[in-house]
């Protein structure tokens, strides 16, 4: 663990920190010299733009009273960020996928408005939300595609194990990546399914951007991966005892369809 993890708890050298890693403690090292976290991200994101602005990130309580999170980001390309651990994450995916983050808000403002604030989000913002709290991308070869989408969890990470070589998973989501500062095996990301090709040749910033639609966003089109499972996230999956928890492997239900590979 880096110095600069250690003042907020995470490890630099965790597999799933390897795309933010460097940002990360360069920022994180900006705050322990005093910075606040909306500061130390703002440094960083000088070269990208939103429809309305250059990024920023701001204090947590910028937005107007009343005014909605992401109509507010919309507004304004400022990013509303408190000091703590969750907000510094948001804003190291933010700096990191760029094209992905900017899609998502735009399709969050305009949902908020077309309907404004209601009780329920619906599938479309129930689905933006999750992607971004929980999501993450795989680009991976077709036999653990087909293991993963069945839920076949021994197929996945003992028979196929030596394909995860050739595979590469990002963890999209802010929440999970807070999550993992304190690694559980019941820790899960929702894996997008694209709607065409089913393994993109290279699961880039523009890629993922590029497969938000809202019409299949609005299906929840995602499936459940144990993060700790992947070969390489955790010593302990080196024993494949460690796949036999049913309540964390769990099997696919009949009632659940799989999309077609």
């Amino acid at each position: 663990m880096s110095a600069s993890g250690d003042i907020w708890g995470f490890d630099t050298d965790a597999p799933w920190m390897a795309p933010y890693a460097t940002r990360a403690s360069r920022v994180a090292a900006k705050i322990a010299q005093g910075e606040r976290v909306c500061e130390a991200l703002s440094g960083e994101s000088t070269s990208i733009a939103l429809a309305s602005g250059p990024l920023r990130f701001v204090p947590g309580d910028s937005a107007a009273p009343g005014e909605a999170y992401e109509a507010f980001i919309h507004r304004t390309a400022c990013v509303p960020t408190r000091d703590n651990l969750h907000d510094f994450f948001n804003g190291l995916v933010w700096l990191h996928c760029p094209l992905s983050k900017r899609r998502l808000n735009e399709l969050q403002a305009a949902e908020i408005a077309r309907d404004g604030i209601c009780a329920t989000r619906g599938p479309l913002r129930d689905a933006l939300t999750l992607f971004d709290e929980n999501g993450a991308v795989l680009d991976a070869p077709g036999p653990l595609w087909h293991a993963l989408l069945a839920r076949d969890w021994q197929a996945l990470f003992v028979t196929h194990r030596s394909l995860w070589r050739e595979a590469r998973l990002l963890v999209f989501g802010h929440a999970l990546l807070e999550k993992l500062t304190a690694p559980r095996k019941a820790a899960t990301a929702h894996v997008l399914i694209s709607a065409g090709e089913m393994n993109p040749s290279a699961w880039d910033d523009a890629t993922i951007a590029a497969s938000l639609h809202p019409a299949h966003l609005a299906t929840k089109p995602f499936t459940p991966l144990p993060v700790l499972g992947v070969p390489g996230w955790c010593v302990q999956n080196e024993n494949f005892s460690f796949y036999d928890d049913s309540e964390v492997f769990r099997p696919r239900r009949d009632a659940e369809r799989s999309p077609n590979p």
